[in-house]
């Protein structure tokens, strides 16, 4: 609950406290992380002849949607507080609109997967697999290289589209202080929710659903969205830490953001839950053999190992771990929580995708780690320029003292 603000007294940030100072380790990660990033995946590419091809591009779409999911939960964030006229998150949503920005880094990183991996990952994909199996010729119309590509591209093209709006619009607002910006982004807000629950509904059915062309789940584009959604809490909380750690956002991002941001980590791990077992639960009570195969290639060795580790990790651990009050008001203990949510998701993710290439069991390699450190280095140091040319909150927001007073009740 937010508290009342005080204008009598208006809390405000000079200008040195929103901005890195000069020579900050942060305002190097662009060239750090980057190095890391093109070093990783050079290192994929010499990996992936000791391996099938198909296990590079299982790897890669891993990494993929796990860092392709922190920028749409940042997408989310940004759309949704504005839905909501939020004002506790002002001094949170810059990092936000940073993450969402790496969203046309994700439209480059889709070229291996649309030029050679298609035809590694989808069995759709083969024209003579499609010949002798009637399933297939059913869901032809959708499941066909032309028009799967012409999906990818207007996913690309609404979230570049929605990510380039809102970011110039408030740094636009830091520049002028125009209010009417807010008013603008508050109104584009409801169609942003509608293309944007509409567009990860879809890539998730294209991109992970489709992988098991033969099953499907009517909520599969809400279970993706939900890990975004955890994804991007978690890793707001994480950054935001490790600024203050660094000297940076003390004054603007306080215990009382924190507080919240794990509030809303700890609901949307619950809402997490509600979904992964409402898939589960219902097609479980149907038992119709061509509904719980997906299930079945989970459920037996090592994959039903980690279906009840997810199952921990995922919900029961971090359920009483992140109930308490104390745990939220506590960088280290919010850090530490956040940082296995971000893990979990991660195992959420790879359980998603490696059953359809392995259904005898898990198997890891080293291209599961050199992938999700490529794009994970990648995704860090585009996320990280904007830090140093920009402020690190939206300045002129005219919430802005709202969320610097915002108190916890």
């Amino acid at each position: 609950m937010e508290g009342p603000v005080n204008h009598a007294h208006r809390p405000s940030l000079s200008e040195a406290e929103t901005r890195l100072p000069q020579g900050h380790f942060w305002g190097k990660l662009p060239q750090i992380a980057g190095a890391i990033g093109i070093a990783a995946l050079a290192a994929s590419y010499a990996l992936s002849g000791q391996y099938p091809a198909k296990q590079f591009y299982f790897s890669y779409l891993t990494a993929y949607l796990f860092w392709l999911s922190l920028a749409l939960g940042g997408l989310f964030f940004v759309i949704v507080q504005f839905a909501a006229k939020a004002g506790w998150s002002v001094t949170v949503r810059r990092l936000a609109e940073n993450a969402m920005l790496t969203l046309p880094l994700f439209a480059l990183l889709f070229l291996p997967i649309a030029i050679n991996g298609a035809h590694e990952l989808f069995h759709w994909a083969h024209p003579d697999h499609v010949a002798h199996d009637p399933v297939l010729q059913g869901k032809a119309a959708y499941l066909n290289l032309p028009f799967f590509y012409a999906r990818a591209v207007a996913y690309f093209v609404c979230w570049t589209a929605l990510a380039l709006y809102y970011f110039r619009n408030s740094v636009t607002q830091d520049r002028t202080g125009d209010h009417r910006i807010t008013s603008r982004l508050q109104w584009a807000s409801g169609p942003a929710t509608v293309v944007f629950a509409l567009t990860v509904t879809f890539a998730a059915f294209d991109w992970i659903m489709s992988l098991d062309p033969h099953w499907y789940s009517t909520i599969y584009g809400v279970y993706y969205f939900s890990g975004c959604v955890v994804a991007i809490f978690a890793f707001l909380s994480v950054v935001g830490v490790l600024l203050r750690y660094g000297g940076v956002l003390k004054q603007a991002i306080t215990i009382e953001h924190y507080h919240d941001l794990g509030k809303l980590l700890f609901a949307f791990t619950v809402f997490w839950t509600y979904i992964a077992f409402s898939q589960f639960m219902l097609q479980w009570y149907a038992n119709l053999p061509e509904e719980t195969v997906w299930f079945a290639h989970r459920g037996h060795g090592s994959w039903k190992t980690l279906s009840i580790v997810l199952g921990v990790g995922h919900f029961g651990a971090p359920f009483f771990f992140l109930m308490t009050r104390s745990t939220k008001r506590n960088c280290v203990t919010l850090l530490l929580g956040s940082l296995w949510m971000l893990a979990v998701h991660y195992l959420d993710l790879f359980w998603l995708v490696m059953p359809s290439l392995h259904h005898e069991g898990v198997q890891l390699t080293l291209l599961d780690l050199t992938t999700a450190l490529g794009i994970g280095g990648l995704f860090v140091a585009v996320f990280s320029i904007p830090l140093k040319r920009h402020a690190l909150v939206p300045t002129k927001d005219p919430r802005l003292p709202q969320s610097l007073s915002f108190e916890n009740y």
